[in-house]
């Protein structure tokens, strides 16, 4: 946590902090000589919320006065001035106003906490496709993430959403082509669905999944996108400078109204632009469902190929 700095004379607190241990008991007096008689005194000092205004004297009490506003002194006190209100730093917001007997303190603001290691604020941690939310971040913990287990996948980068369960094909009165896995729900059909006759069409489903797990450069990313297949056979324009955002928002809108034998030749199309193990990967995904489509759709053999 944020450390809560002692307070010292003369010392002007530039930024919030937050409070914590313990103090020793305050002292309520100090030593001061008598500048008219030369006596030693023991004056009393002031309490938290207020500074010295004048020193006692041989004949007269210390006289404390409170605080003016925008300004604080937390301890037992004979400074001459309160201290300044400080102010929270970069991503952090008020947990507690400043008083005239206290600092304002400051905690991280939503969605970052307090990393010791550079004494800063800094984003909580987002888990990636395939894995999910142990706990979330709070403003002195960073998000917890594990591995989705068995049964269970995560198709989004979230610093907050879990693992869900993979749908149950048999549930719905369909049945499975894809077996889902940590990063993709299974896949399911309708044997009488017209789709069912080229397993493309269901390949659809997962590959907004499949780039968002299988990491590809910006400049590679952009070279896919600009040569996703088309209709008329045009290369997509304006890629040069799409952002990692951008080109996935792009590559999801060409799935969304792709026909079953432009998703085909995407495997080829990864290929091309040097992403040989994801294009492979991707064709493999393909084999499955077509070959599950074929066995449990033409046959009636409820054995699904993995």
């Amino acid at each position: 946590m944020m450390m809560l700095f002692p307070l010292l004379p003369l010392m002007l607190l530039s930024v919030c902090t937050a409070r914590v241990g313990s103090v020793s008991a305050p002292v309520h007096t100090f030593k001061q000589t008598d500048p008219v008689t030369g006596m030693q005194l023991e004056c009393d000092r002031c309490p938290p919320g207020t500074f010295l205004r004048a020193s006692c004297t041989s004949t007269h009490k210390s006289e404390c006065a409170p605080c003016p506003q925008g300004s604080f002194t937390e301890l037992w006190n004979h400074i001459e001035k309160c201290l300044r209100c400080g102010v929270c730093g970069h991503n952090q917001v008020v947990k507690a106003a400043c008083a005239a007997d206290s600092n304002c303190q400051c905690e991280c603001k939503q969605g970052y906490y307090y990393k010791t290691k550079y004494e800063m604020c800094v984003r909580h941690s987002e888990c990636p496709s395939g894995e999910g939310v142990l706990s979330t971040g709070t403003a002195n913990e960073d998000t917890v993430c594990h591995t989705c287990p068995d049964g269970t996948f995560s198709d989004a980068v979230s610093a907050e959403l879990n693992c869900s369960e993979h749908k149950s094909c048999d549930a719905a009165g369909l049945v499975l082509v894809l077996k889902g896995s940590s990063w993709h729900d299974s896949v399911c059909v309708s044997c009488g669905d017209l789709r069912a006759t080229d397993g493309a069409n269901y390949l659809k489903d997962i590959i907004p999944a499949f780039f968002l797990h299988h990491k590809m450069s910006i400049r590679r990313l952009r070279r896919l996108v600009h040569n996703l297949p088309s209709e008329d056979g045009k290369k997509q324009g304006g890629t040069s400078t799409l952002s990692l955002s951008d080109a996935n928002v792009r590559i999801n809108m060409w799935v969304a109204s792709a026909t079953a034998k432009q998703i085909r030749q995407l495997p080829a199309v990864l290929t091309k632009v040097g992403a040989n193990n994801i294009g492979e990967r991707l064709q493999n995904k393909m084999h499955r469902i077509d070959s599950n489509l074929k066995e449990l759709c033409t046959l009636g053999n409820e054995e699904v190929v993995e």
